[in-house]
């Protein structure tokens, strides 16, 4: 490592140790990658070089989640509406997840990060299929961030499978109707395993939330950056972090309510309110 770079290393350690002390780090972050394409227009450039330099910001972000103490990072992917995109993208979008799935998998796993996905997995092409299970195998004992993949996903085919899920076993007799709560129709979603998303970020200015996990969002922290995905890097995530830092979360109630259980509360209690207040 030259000077430049080892003065960079050591730059970036003390930021995120800012970070760690001045509040707390989100669990859970969610982030709708938008922009390659406008990226790759504006450089003239077509715009798949906007996916393969998109595939270089993932990198970033997910070693910097890790580092900095993320338990989750789960990145909108490939969405059930782009598969109306032209034939062409669509199969250059598959072959590049495929090539990523294969070249970062070893770096990830050398990095602690488990991998798991949400979605339509079974309308991915078989090579795709294929290799993304040999990297949740490879990776499934890591025991640091965990990394969701967001594949041929919506918010909307979530909920919908979860409802038809539900009604299957209400007919079947294994719930009752009068047990259909929040808490229920959490463990019938793809992400029952995951903890809803703290904050979550979105690239390129865009304003609405493009079908990515409509239920579990519902008292989620929003950042938008101007930037698009290719130009945003780890330097930007700390700045949504610091952002997220100085907001005070309210559940719903008002902040003297908020001040109050957080000054009398235990830190275990502060969890568990957390958790029940966000199903309030």
């Amino acid at each position: 490592m030259n000077k430049g770079s080892a003065a960079a290393a050591a730059q970036d350690k003390k930021h995120q140790e800012q970070l760690r002390a001045s509040g707390d780090i989100p669990k859970h972050i969610a982030i709708i990658m938008d922009g390659n394409g406008r990226w790759a227009k504006k450089k003239k450039l077509p715009r798949v070089a906007g996916h393969h330099e998109g595939v270089n910001s993932v990198r970033d972000i997910v070693e910097a989640c890790g580092e900095l103490g993320v338990k989750y990072l789960t990145l909108y992917t490939f969405s059930t509406e782009n598969w109306r995109r032209p034939k062409d993208e669509v199969s250059t979008l598959m072959r590049l997840i495929l090539r990523a799935l294969r070249d970062e998998r070893d770096r990830l796993h050398s990095n602690n990060v488990r991998l798991t996905c949400i979605g339509d997995i079974a309308s991915l092409p078989q090579d795709v299929q294929d290799e993304l299970i040999d990297a949740m195998e490879m990776l499934r004992h890591n025991t640091g961030l965990t990394l969701v993949l967001a594949l041929s996903y919506s918010g909307r085919w979530d909920i919908l499978n979860a409802v038809k899920n539900i009604v299957h076993d209400v007919h079947s007799g294994k719930i009752a109707p009068s047990e259909i709560r929040d808490e229920l129709i959490s463990q019938y979603l793809s992400t029952k395993d995951i903890p809803d998303p703290d904050l979550l970020i979105r690239t390129s200015g865009e304003l609405r939330i493009s079908n990515f996990l409509l239920w579990q969002i519902a008292y989620t922290e929003l950042y938008i950056s101007d930037l698009l995905w290719p130009d945003f890097r780890r330097r930007w995530l700390y700045e949504a972090i610091a952002e997220f830092q100085r907001r005070e979360r309210r559940f719903g109630m008002v902040s003297e309510q908020v001040k109050s259980k957080a000054k009398h509360a235990s830190p275990s209690y502060v969890e568990r309110f957390s958790k029940s207040a966000s199903g309030l």
